[in-house]
């Protein structure tokens, strides 16, 4: 059984309004103020850039722009931010670098960074007690070590997600996804969240993550989801999870069928974007149609309004910093997690890594401006989901790409995919 949450449009409005106030006025629930101890805290954001497969540059640079303009109203409750940035490179050693660097630097916490390389940069940060906030959510260490707080349900909703989607539009379901350790939980989930709507196993169909040609995988997958004339009448769909391959893949399946057989296609938030629609000719991108799954409401949402005006005010430019991004969106949250955390500590008190812990583990519920329900990783807010038991928000929304738009898909709310998950059999 899943449940769903609907936040009324006026309400949105309202509360963008209010926000958007804030960062002008510096309003008391803001990070800005005056008080506090007049120390400096360091955090450190890290993501790969410049490399073969996957990159998030977008996310170092939210974090440089959040700690331009949280300085600008007086630092996180009168404390100087300091952020250091830190290139993944996709690698494990690439990895444990950046967890060793926010080490050095004694950081009191990493915030909104990406890595599929979890055991490389956990052991550093859980060795040290360094609280690890709002990652991506690519790697199952995210959603188990005890220093992690994840502010969505990472890879594992939006796939589980994408089966619940495509299962009401779909007879058959192709996926198509990294021949990785990260990848090889993907169809698990997916399967899962078919399975909760009684459809058969999608075909698990494997590509090299940076891979420049995926014809033999396109053709595996329109095979399967179209089968011949025998099968014209059923519905076929293809779901690609590749990252900034996706859009390679759909190039290559498109190119794949001549007969214009159009199986219904559909990825993930952050294989999939905003960007990427208006970069593949808008309305007419070859994403058009395409069904899409994201942990967060849709970018046009008037909640994202205040990290708008942030990004247009202290980005300075920077085209990485593309508020429709995911990955921007995760990290503005995750450091909306750090600001509420530090208004839980006295003016005068000094604080460390062990003390940020001892807040996230032990403290009420943080509130994120409506983008995600109240987030709280004590004890009794664990769910029973196998391998990723630091769930705490298992809230998917569904989209559709309209009119070279992404939009909410009409007639479906935002569910809670945590009961599909702990029905899951165990992917880590």
């Amino acid at each position: 059984m899943t449940t769903s949450r609907r936040v009324a449009p006026l309400s949105r409005t309202v509360l963008a309004t209010v926000l958007g106030a804030c960062l002008v006025a510096g309003c008391g629930t803001l990070p800005g103020g005056s008080g506090g101890s007049g120390e400096t805290v360091t955090v450190l954001t890290f993501a790969p850039e410049g490399t073969k497969a996957t990159n998030m540059p977008g996310m170092t640079g939210m974090a440089k722009a959040y700690e331009r303009w949280a300085n600008a109203q007086g630092g996180l409750s009168g404390r100087r931010l300091r952020v250091l940035t830190c290139n993944e490179k996709n690698t494990a050693s690439g990895a444990a670098d950046c967890a060793r660097k926010a080490v050095a630097e004694k950081a009191v916490a990493v915030v909104g960074s990406y890595s599929q390389h979890g055991r490389a940069f956990m052991a550093p940060l859980e060795a040290e007690g360094i609280p690890f906030i709002g990652g991506y959510g690519v790697s199952s260490e995210e959603f188990q070590s005890p220093l992690s707080y994840p502010v969505n349900g990472g890879q594992p909703v939006l796939i589980a997600g994408a089966g619940h989607q495509l299962s009401r539009a779909c007879d058959q379901v192709a996926l198509v996804r990294p021949d990785t350790i990260a990848g090889d939980t993907l169809p698990v989930l997916l399967n899962a969240g078919l399975r909760a709507n009684k459809m058969a196993d999608a075909s698990d169909i494997r590509a090299a993550e940076d891979s420049a040609d995926f014809k033999p995988q396109a053709s595996e997958a329109l095979a399967y989801t179209t089968g011949g004339k025998d099968k014209e009448k059923e519905k076929g769909c293809v779901t690609a999870v590749l990252g900034e391959r996706t859009e390679t893949f759909f190039d290559a399946f498109r190119r794949t069928d001549p007969q214009r057989r159009k199986p219904q296609i559909s990825s993930v938030l952050g294989s999939v974007s905003q960007s990427l629609v208006d970069r593949t000719g808008g309305r007419e991108s070859p994403f058009e149609g395409a069904y899409l799954t994201s942990w967060y409401p849709v970018a046009s949402d008037p909640l994202w309004e205040p990290m708008r005006k942030v990004v247009a005010e202290h980005a300075f430019g920077d085209d990485d910093v593309n508020p429709d991004d995911s990955g921007v969106q995760t990290t503005w949250i995750a450091y909306t997690v750090l600001a509420e955390v530090m208004k839980r500590f006295k003016d005068d008190e000094h604080v460390d890594a062990r003390k940020v812990k001892r807040a996230l583990n032990e403290a009420q519920p943080v509130r994120t401006g409506g983008l995600t329900p109240d987030l709280s990783w004590r004890y009794q807010d664990m769910r029973a989901v196998a391998g990723f038991p630091r769930i705490v928000n298992g809230r998917v929304t569904f989209q559709i790409v309209q009119s070279g738009r992404l939009v909410a898909q009409p007639g479906e709310e935002s569910v809670d995919i945590t009961p599909t998950l702990e029905a899951a059999p165990r992917t880590a």
